[in-house]
């Protein structure tokens, strides 16, 4: 059961108008601050609309930080959305393990766990890895975003205790 205050689509401005946000369990709890919600959406905005990462790309940046982080909300958000970018099912759950069959998504998967390991301090090595997997460094700007991004929708999570709206992400 959530701890905040959940707001009513029907009646929150912030469901309302051209720039809705949809209306989704994590959402409506974020309303409680509606400039807080605005920026969170307009910097996922921002992340897939720089074309720096592909949407199975950003999808595997935020299915291994919500592994990291244990954020079951995340994990049944993303294993969801995940599959509508195009990652199957068993792909979402390598993923999450760390062991992705695609090797590019292998190497963005290492890379993020190890910034994430890491609190970003990073070894030359980890950044010429991400790189010679053929990432941009506009890529890995995206990639560091959608970390963030993951790491304040978990802990937001963990604080609220968001009800799954979505189906629960099979364990590993």
């Amino acid at each position: 059961m959530p701890r905040l205050a959940i707001a009513d689509p029907a009646t929150h401005p912030s469901f309302q108008g051209a720039a809705k946000a949809p209306p989704i369990n994590i959402f409506r709890g974020m309303a409680a601050c509606p400039d807080v919600l605005r920026g969170f959406l307009g910097f996922g905005g921002a992340v897939k609309q720089s074309g720096a990462l592909s949407e199975q790309e950003i999808e595997t940046v935020a299915l291994t930080t919500a592994q990291f982080n244990e954020c079951d909300y995340c994990l049944a958000a993303h294993t969801k959305i995940g599959q509508g970018a195009g990652l199957s099912g068993d792909e979402v759950l390598n993923i999450r393990r760390g062991s992705p069959s695609d090797p590019k998504l292998k190497a963005l998967t290492a890379f993020t766990r190890r910034v994430l390991e890491t609190k970003g301090y990073i070894a030359d090595s980890d950044l010429a890895a991400v790189r010679s997997a053929g990432f941009s460094d506009a890529a890995v700007v995206a990639a560091i975003g959608e970390m963030a991004l993951m790491t304040f929708t978990a802990l937001f999570n963990h604080v609220n205790h968001t009800d799954i709206d979505f189906p629960a992400a099979p364990s590993l």
